[in-house]
């Protein structure tokens, strides 16, 4: 059996935070964004509108794109750091909202590399014939954990939602999931985290990073993962058609290009206009590009990502 992906789906907020809107907030310029991120505005989530309402928005776009039905889901995993509650699960009020009565639902919390993590961890349910069909799905509203006086972070962050459909079939191509490639060193807790949370604190927390070390850590890890994921199906990165990297900053982007030889055309990008949206960005990204129509059917493509704890990973897969 293998994981094919049928659909993609994504949905984002209304409401465009501009770098010049930034500015008036804190120290900082539009010109200075742009040329330490890529970044040109991020979408933020409306008072009231939950990390659900954007995974649900996702799940059902992605549903219509595969041609399948909330009756055909057995399985749903939402990857988020932003989730509705701290229970139950985001993935059961999505469950719910779409109607489904049977089958699995749960949240996975890898942060930025989440979607990375749900798709393989969806994976091994499918090619186990432990579930049929699965909603994967990328969402969170990082909005409401940024500190915006902190321009070392609140110029990253946005929100929205990504999501697929995978669907276990026999082997009779090469298309779906191929490999992947999961990793964490949870020694390298404090160069990305949130200082709350409710055994700790009692509280949400904000957002902090130490950027330059998390900048290192992502281009030779995220390079790494890649590389190892192309290994694992005896492939080469040449081989691969497009790069889908986790939308975190332009630089890191380029710099993963340079390391490794990749083709800057290869690489779909969508960080100036929606910013690092964390577990969301891979499959806004994806979807992007499917809809725009350079991912086409039978292109090989090459997911990676890496976020706190620290986690990274890529997926290779057969469209």
């Amino acid at each position: 059996m293998r994981s094919v992906l049928l659909g993609v789906g994504g949905q984002l907020p209304s409401r465009v935070l501009t770098n010049e809107e930034l500015a008036q907030r804190v120290d900082t310029s539009n010109e200075w964004i742009v040329e330490r991120t890529g970044i040109r505005e991020r979408r933020i989530a409306a008072e009231g509108e939950k990390t659900s309402d954007l995974a649900l928005a996702a799940a059902r776009a992605a549903l219509t794109h595969a041609g399948r039905e909330a009756k055909d889901i057995d399985l749903i995993i939402v990857a988020t750091a932003t989730p509705d509650l701290t229970f139950p699960a985001t993935a059961a009020r999505v469950q719910a909202n779409l109607g489904v009565t049977h089958g699995a639902a749960f949240d996975l919390q890898a942060v930025c590399s989440g979607f990375v993590f749900a798709l393989a961890t969806a994976d091994n349910f499918l090619v186990r014939q432990q579930a049929k069909c699965a909603l994967v799905i990328g969402a969170e509203t990082f909005s409401r954990i940024v500190d915006w006086q902190d321009r070392g972070t609140c110029i990253l962050f946005g929100d929205g939602a990504g999501a697929v459909v995978l669907e276990a079939q026999a082997q009779e191509s090469e298309r779906g999931v191929i490999s992947t490639f999961l990793r964490t060193d949870g020694r390298m807790h404090d160069l990305l985290y949130v200082d709350g949370g409710p055994s700790e604190t009692g509280a949400v927390g904000k957002v902090r990073m130490q950027g330059n070390a998390v900048f290192r850590q992502a281009v030779e890890h995220i390079s790494g993962a890649m590389l190892e994921a192309c290994a694992r199906a005896e492939t080469s990165i040449d081989a691969v058609d497009w790069f889908v990297p986790h939308q975190a900053n332009q630089r890191i982007l380029d710099g993963v290009a340079r390391r490794l030889g990749i083709d800057a055309t290869k690489v779909v990008s969508t960080v100036a206009e929606h910013g690092n949206t964390s577990a969301a960005s891979v499959p806004l990204a994806l979807d992007t590009a499917v809809r725009d129509g350079r991912i086409k059917r039978g292109d090989l493509v090459l997911m990676e990502a890496l976020g706190g704890g620290l986690t990274w990973g890529a997926a290779l897969v057969r469209m």
